[in-house]
């Protein structure tokens, strides 16, 4: 599908400030619409297409508990600042109605007319009540008699009962109950259970499946008995998940959060979503009593909340996934694997080592430098920028046997990261316990950066050694989002993390750096001056940016002046873009393009010059090109040198501007158009193929007795 929408302000033909750039809140959006595409792509394995779904409905989800929830407060404060396509906010929550609108008829449509049908051709089916047969139906009344009756709890509404509080993003059923002996009627609401599998698997031959929901409303009046019970709807609320910690103000951050976080479960009410059947009645009654109006509801004739088909996802059908792919030991860490070296330390002894998740294997790099660090009596010390990590960390898991080993462990847990508040404070305190140094982040600001110090004893000397990333300590994400990392004891490096270490945790004033680049402040002016000296050579500059987002104006208006000097400038941005491309007299040279595949494109990779006789520079690091990164968080990146990593990221690069199997271009008017396939370049396919290649060299040289 091509997203032909304006995406705001008049014809883009002039450099007037609300011409300039697309509303920010617009442009996240649209890549939602890409996820779409993708779910509509017949030559996508089919439950590979079901996980592109959920993805889309747990984003509008976010969207909707952040960006809607935002643009919402600022209407209810009358505050009248412009976005940056010059709209109000009040004009932008009409804008943004209007697509999420379109998005979900588009889900909608995707979900019946084609995702169930083709489920349904391989023996997987979605079923509804009104299809089933009685075997099923008497098969499901066994199921809620024995499972779901004893969970459920319904809620009655009178004037000694208030209507009940309904949590965020929690499945409902709302109805109306008729008491036979003196006719009041009352509003129920009965919460779905969230800790019963939410799709019932049916008996029968194929993998067949009901919403619970649905199993509950068909039984209803079984929580009712002597009452009767009115047609039943089933309803989902969202919340503003958003919090306003004052950490200024706040003695202990950690319990000022807790407290914040226990107030989110009651912020507003940002949309009512409702079974499309649904009579107008109920409707009426929920949003008066949310707090709603009509245009923050939104009817949808399928589950509501598709996180549900993840069950479908993960049923076992290899045929209708992508084939597994497993991450590869880096070639540089083979030697360590083949007992030639005796750790990785030892291989960063020698060279750098640039590693490239999810082609290169996490736990066989950064985690297994970690587990090194945490049992070699010869380290002194770790230090660490901890932003989202699993579950089961095994990252954390070294640095608390660390501890326990009585190594001085240091770690910044940014306990704000948003919806991981909880999970942080949890690591928090575990990290603690085991006798580490916990720092809980910067006063305003968010601690983004991916940086690992670790110091060891070498005879008389210490060395440093560090890593520097574009993602997360996350073993679980570092299998599905694309980042890259720098693994070094280059000396000026380590200096300059010791530095920045001893910045973050002692609250000094921002050091001087040798290579490292941070934010707040500094990347804004580095990546500024690089744009404004490639300005200076004209059509012989050259700009390449792969980051996740663009939408600070210092940025964009450095690319446009270098654009207007006639620079080539190749923007590679996941998500939001708020520059517009081709535009006459203000971006002619400048061409944007959005990569969406199997993996989550993460990595941040910035390339300048390179062309007529000029060196190439090339940054990697954590911040994308957002006014929130380079203000509100502390962020690093730094520049890459090494030969050999120079030319994996020029591949990287070329890949990423040649694919034309699932890559989109934006026009200057907001529209995002996928690449038509001509030569059939797919980026992420063949980063796999060269992994294999790699890794086959490695065995030819192993069987040959020789060294790769």
């Amino acid at each position: 599908m091509n997203t032909e929408t304006s995406r705001g302000g008049p014809d883009a033909t002039g450099p007037d400030a609300d011409q300039r750039f697309f509303a920010r809140q617009l442009s996240d959006l649209d890549f939602n619409d890409r996820l779409l595409d993708l779910v509509a792509d017949t030559d996508i394995p089919l439950l590979e297409r079901v996980k592109f779904l959920v993805l889309f409905s747990e984003r509008i989800d976010e969207f909707f508990q952040v960006q809607v929830a935002g643009l919402r407060r600022q209407v209810v404060a009358r505050i009248k600042s412009l976005a940056l396509n010059g709209s109000t906010p009040d004009q932008l929550l009409k804008d943004v109605r209007a697509s999420l609108e379109s998005m979900v008829r588009r889900q909608e449509t995707l979900l019946l007319n084609e995702l169930g049908p083709a489920l349904k051709t391989e023996n997987i089916e979605l079923c509804d009540w009104d299809s089933l047969d009685a075997e099923d139906r008497a098969y499901l009344q066994e199921v809620f008699d024995r499972l779901i009756l004893p969970v459920v709890t319904p809620l009655t509404v009178d004037p000694s009962h208030p209507f009940p509080y309904i949590s965020n993003l929690s499945l409902n059923v709302g109805v109306e109950v008729r008491n036979r002996n003196d006719d009041t009627i009352r509003f129920a609401r009965v919460k779905v259970p969230p800790n019963v599998a939410r799709l019932l698997p049916l008996p029968g031959e194929g993998d067949r499946f009901i919403p619970l929901e649905q199993a509950l409303v068909a039984f209803i009046d079984a929580l009712f008995p002597g009452m009767d019970v009115g047609q039943p709807c089933i309803f989902r609320v969202t919340r503003d998940a958003d919090l306003a910690l004052d950490d200024d103000a706040a003695d202990d951050l950690l319990l000022a959060l807790q407290e914040e976080l226990r107030r989110r479960r009651f912020l507003p009410v940002v949309r009512l979503e409702i079974d499309s059947r649904t009579s107008e009645g109920p409707v009426v009654r929920l949003t008066e009593e949310l707090g709603l109006g009509p245009d923050d509801v939104y009817r949808f004739a399928g589950p509501l909340g598709l996180d549900c088909l993840w069950a479908i996802h993960g049923l076992d059908r290899p045929e209708l996934h992508d084939e597994p792919w497993t991450p590869l030991i880096p070639l540089a860490f083979t030697s360590v694997e083949r007992e030639e070296d005796s750790s990785i330390f030892s291989v960063l002894d020698r060279q750098d080592v640039l590693v490239h998740h999810p082609y290169d294997s996490f736990s066989a790099s950064v985690e297994e430098m970690m587990n090194e660090a945490a049992d070699d009596p010869h380290v002194l010390a770790i230090k660490q920028c901890l932003y989202r990590t699993s579950g089961d960390s095994p990252v954390v898991a070294a640095l608390v046997r660390a501890a326990e080993h009585g190594k001085q462990v240091a770690v910044l847990v940014e306990v704000t990261a948003r919806f991981d508040e909880e999970a942080n404070i949890g690591w928090a305190r575990a990290l603690e316990e085991a006798g580490a140094h916990v720092i809980y982040g910067l006063m305003g600001l968010k601690t983004h950066a991916k940086t690992t110090l670790v110091v060891r004893q070498e005879g008389a000397a210490v060395r440093l050694y560090c890593h520097v990333g574009t993602g997360n300590y996350n073993p679980k994400t570092a299998r599905m989002y694309e980042d890259l990392g720098v693994l070094s004891s280059r000396p000026a490096l380590g200096a300059d993390v010791t530095r920045f270490f001893n910045y973050i945790t002692g609250f000094s004033q921002p050091p001087h750096y040798q290579e490292l680049v941070t934010s707040p402040g500094g990347i804004r002016d580095r990546v500024v001056d690089c744009i404004d000296e490639e300005a200076l050579a004209g059509p012989d500059g050259r700009i390449v940016i792969k980051v996740n987002g663009l939408d600070d104006v210092a940025v964009m208006d450095a690319l446009y002046r270098a654009s207007q000097a006639g620079v080539p400038i190749d923007l590679i941005i996941r998500g939001i873009c708020c520059i517009r491309p081709g535009v006459p007299g203000l971006s002619e040279t400048i061409r944007v393009r959005s990569l969406v595949g199997r993996f989550l494109e993460h990595s941040r990779i910035l390339r300048f010059g390179g062309t007529g006789g000029r060196p190439a520079s090339y940054y990697i690091g954590s911040a994308d090109l957002r006014r929130r990164n380079l203000d509100r968080r502390v962020e690093a990146m730094i520049p890459v040198a090494d030969p050999a990593a120079v030319v994996q990221l020029e591949e990287i690069l070329e890949l990423n501007l040649a694919d034309d199997t699932q890559s989109w271009s934006l026009d200057a008017n907001g529209g995002w158009h996928r690449i038509p396939t001509t030569v059939g370049v797919a980026t992420q396919d063949s980063l796999i193929v060269a992994a294999l290649e790699r890794s086959s060299l490695i065995d030819e040289s192993r069987r040959a007795g020789t060294t790769p």
